[in-house]
C-alpha cells in the first residue's frame, strides 16, 4: 500500500513538472531545422520569424540548414525528435506536400502520422515568365500557347529541379493549355541557376517568385506574362492572375510553413501558435516580410493549420496524379 501511494505521489509530481515545462514553453532555445542552404526564400523566412520570436519569447530560434534529398532529411531529422516543441521545421510546398507524396516510399516514416502542421507563414507570388534574350517576341499568355503550338519542341522551360512544383506547374500547364510540347530544362543550381539561363536564352519561360527576379523585370530582360497570386500585385498593375488568363488552377502561390513532430503535446503546440503568430503580426516582422513581397497568411488555429495542409496534400495528389514526371534517381 505504502508503494503504491509513493509510485502516486511519483506520478503525481512527474505530471505537474511536464505540465510546468509545458505551460513555460518555450523555457530554452528552439531549433528549427530548414531544407535549403541559407539565402532562399525558406530559409529568409525562418530567420525573420525567428528574430521577432526570440524577442517576444527571450528564447533563440536557432535555424538549421539541412539541404538533400528533396526534405527528407530535414523532415526525418524532425520526426526523430523528441517531441517537446525543441525541434520544428520551416518548409515548404515542395518539401512538405510534393515529397510526401511522390517519395512516400522513401520516406522513412509515415508523413500523415509523423508530422503536424503549426501554421501557415507566408506565401510567394510567381510571374508565368518569359526572356528577351534573342528577341524572343512572347508577350501574353495567349501568345506563348500559340507560339508553342507553331513551334512543337522548341520552347525550353526551366525548374530548379525535377519534381519541383514549378516543374509541376509548367508542365500542368502546358497540359491544360492543348497538350504543349514543351522541354523542361532542370537546373541543379536552384532559381539563381534558372535566372541564369533566362538570362542567357537557353530556356525561353519558366515559373519564378516576383522578389527574385523584380529586378531583371525592372531591367527588361524578363516578361512577365502573369501572376500567380490571389489577386494582381500593386506594384505591376497591368500583369493579369493566372485565373484572369483562363487558368485559375495553374501556377502555385509557394508557401513556407512551420510543422513539429506529431506527438508534441497540444499545449506546446497552442504556445508556439501563439508565439509565431505574434511574430507574424509584430510590426517590423510585417514590414520585413513584405520587403521580400510575401503575403504574411498565418492560419487561424491549430485545427485550421491541419485543413489547410490537408487541402494542400489534396491538390498535389491531383496535379501528381493529372501529370506524370518521371522522378526515379
Amino acid at each position: 500500500m505504502i508503494r503504491l501511494i509513493a509510485a502516486l505521489f511519483v506520478s503525481l509530481v512527474l505530471s505537474a513538472a511536464t505540465a510546468a515545462a509545458q505551460d513555460k514553453y518555450p523555457s530554452r532555445a528552439v531549433k528549427v531545422i530548414v531544407p535549403y542552404a541559407p539565402g532562399g526564400a525558406t530559409d529568409i523566412v525562418a530567420r525573420i520569424v525567428g528574430d521577432e520570436f526570440q524577442k517576444i519569447t527571450g528564447q533563440p530560434f536557432v535555424v538549421l540548414n539541412k539541404p538533400g534529398a528533396f526534405g527528407m532529411l530535414a523532415i526525418d531529422e524532425m520526426v526523430k525528435a523528441a517531441p517537446d516543441g525543441y525541434t520544428l521545421m520551416i518548409g515548404n510546398v515542395s518539401t512538405n506536400a510534393i515529397t510526401p507524396i511522390i517519395y512516400a516510399k522513401k520516406m522513412s516514416a509515415d508523413y500523415a502520422k509523423s508530422v503536424v502542421a503549426v501554421t501557415n507563414l507566408v506565401d510567394i507570388p510567381a510571374f508565368l515568365m518569359v526572356t528577351t534574350a534573342n528577341d524572343f517576341p512572347v508577350k501574353s499568355v495567349p501568345e506563348l500557347i500559340a507560339y508553342a503550338k507553331k513551334n512543337p519542341g522548341k520552347i525550353r522551360y526551366g525548374t530548379v529541379g525535377i519534381g519541383s512544383y514549378p516543374h509541376y506547374d509548367m508542365a500542368y500547364f502546358a497540359k491544360r493549355a492543348g497538350d504543349l510540347d514543351l522541354v523542361g530544362l532542370p537546373n541543379k543550381n536552384g532559381a539563381a541557376g534558372v535566372i541564369q539561363d533566362m538570362l542567357r536564352g537557353d530556356v525561353q519561360t519558366a515559373f519564378l517568385n516576383v522578389a527574385s527576379t523584380a529586378g531583371q523585370v525592372q531591367a527588361g530582360n524578363f516578361r512577365p506574362l502573369a501572376v500567380v497570386n490571389h489577386a494582381r500585385l500593386k506594384e505591376y498593375p497591368n500583369i493579369p492572375t493566372m485565373a484572369e488568363v483562363g487558368y485559375a488552377d495553374v501556377g502555385t502561390v509557394a508557401w513556407n510553413g512551420l510543422f513539429a513532430p506529431a506527438a508534441t503535446p497540444k499545449p506546446v503546440l497552442e504556445a508556439l501558435f501563439t508565439a509565431v503568430n505574434k511574430a507574424l503580426s509584430s510590426p517590423e516582422g510585417v514590414e520585413k516580410l513584405n520587403k521580400q513581397n510575401f503575403n504574411v497568411v498565418p492560419n487561424k488555429s491549430l485545427a485550421d493549420a491541419k485543413t489547410w495542409l490537408d487541402g494542400e496534400m489534396k491538390h498535389w495528389q491531383t496535379i501528381t496524379t493529372a501529370v506524370k514526371i518521371d522522378v526515379t534517381q
